[in-house]
């Protein structure tokens, strides 16, 4: 039988909690989905509570969310961001989740306007670039950026590695001590414009692409970058310092 000790005040400091935005995926059943490999660096590396928050519009009361949360994490997704959102048509066949886009676009916009960090990875990088006024585009240098049709299988999904050049003075380039990364990336669409008030973090190296930007409009961090340093992140020590600005942002918003 479990004993409860009401009003417990000896556990130590409470960790901040960063809600990660699932997506909606479709198995036998409609389901909210998100990958495990986003969760566990942010425990490990960020030293914070994860809290799934789910991508259906309807249930969403976002400034209540942003009011009690301490940051946001918009993470990748095999969907794209819908291209009515920044002014352009879909492909056919483009794989759209209008809700994640409502949700994300929402909450985001909430949390940034409270002054709580915001972090992008691969689509979350989409999402914040569109979010800011920014456009996205399709065409993409295939042998530096583009999934190819037969990278399907997980295990072999992360293989692609490709040179990145960090801007000199911005977070990444300070926190990694380094002015190039290799990183692992997956996506189909790209930032085409950048949004307004946007510092670039990283660029491509192949091609210029953005691939990393930073802000902080509000008072908080924002900070997207469009690989994944979450894949493999313990023999990855840029992965690893992503997160490590992760969890520094999370403290300076608490410390307040």
């Amino acid at each position: 039988m479990m004993r409860f000790a009401c009003c417990r005040s000896d556990d130590g400091p409470i960790k901040p909690v960063i809600e990660v935005l699932c997506c909606n995926e479709i198995t036998d059943r409609p389901i909210q989905a998100v990958a495990t490999r986003f969760v566990e660096p942010l425990v490990q590396y960020a030293g914070a509570t994860v809290l799934l928050v789910p991508a259906v519009a309807d249930a969403m009361d976002t400034r209540a969310l942003a009011g009690r949360l301490d940051a946001l994490l918009l993470t990748g997704s095999r969907s794209n961001v819908a291209g009515a959102r920044y002014g352009k048509t879909d492909a056919a066949g483009d794989a759209l989740d209008l809700d994640r886009d409502a949700v994300a676009m929402e909450l985001a916009g909430r949390m940034i306007e409270a002054g709580r960090p915001v972090f992008g990875i691969c689509r979350g990088l989409q999402e914040l670039n569109v979010l800011f006024g920014g456009t996205l585009t399709d065409t993409l240098d295939a042998g530096h950026h583009r999934v190819t049709e037969d990278a399907t299988a997980y295990e072999t999904l992360f293989d692609h590695v490709h040179d990145v050049d960090l801007q000199a003075g911005g977070m990444l380039a300070t926190v990694t001590a380094r002015r190039s990364l290799s990183v692992t990336s997956v996506h189909r669409q790209g930032i085409e414009r950048l949004g307004s008030g946007l510092s670039i973090e990283a660029r491509a190296t192949s091609d210029g692409l953005v691939e990393a930007f930073s802000a902080r409009p509000c008072g908080g961090d924002v900070l997207a970058v469009q690989w994944h340093p979450e894949w493999n992140v313990a023999a990855s020590a840029s992965g690893q310092a992503f997160f490590s600005l992760v969890g520094q942002s999370l403290g300076t918003r608490r410390d307040h």
